[in-house]
């Protein structure tokens, strides 16, 4: 049985930029069902007092898929093909547009097992910034490791 060592509680995940762009935040909220016009078009976004079209509740979450280095995995012991997403969540500070470019600091928050040591959870916690350094959110998710 491999268990994720608790020793990576603290541990810095290696931070990184992503840019939102107005057609990736277009077929992000079609595709999750978002009927809100300022979310689709830019017109209704300034009619709506916003300086661009708003991110979608949750895309940021799709933003951190673009993190470039993802060895912070191996280093920890999570294998892939043993993971299953646990949950998420976000809290919002400000409002992120089409055009920001989001700063992701990420950390392991926290380890625990359960089900005598089946099961790891690691629970990561990245804050997010603006091209100003604006803190626009906290995202959290915990990963599930199948160990056996």
């Amino acid at each position: 049985m491999i268990v994720i060592d608790k020793s990576h509680i603290g541990r810095k995940i290696p931070s990184f930029k992503a840019t939102a762009e107005a057609g990736q935040l277009r077929f992000f909220a079609k595709a999750t069902g978002e009927t809100n016009p300022v979310y689709i078009d830019e017109s209704a976004a300034r009619d709506a007092g916003h300086p661009a079209l708003p991110l979608p509740p949750t895309f940021l979450f799709s933003l951190e898929f673009n993190q470039p280095d993802g060895s912070w995995r191996d280093e920890v012991g999570i294998q892939v093909a043993r993971i299953l997403h646990g949950e998420q969540s976000f809290t919002y500070h400000r409002m992120g547009y089409a055009g920001d470019t989001f700063n992701f600091d990420p950390h392991i928050e926290d380890i625990y097992d359960k089900k005598g040591g089946a099961l790891s959870f690691v629970v990561k916690k990245t804050r997010v910034t603006n091209q100003r350094g604006e803190h626009v959110a906290d995202l959290r998710s915990v990963i599930v490791h199948r160990n056996t």
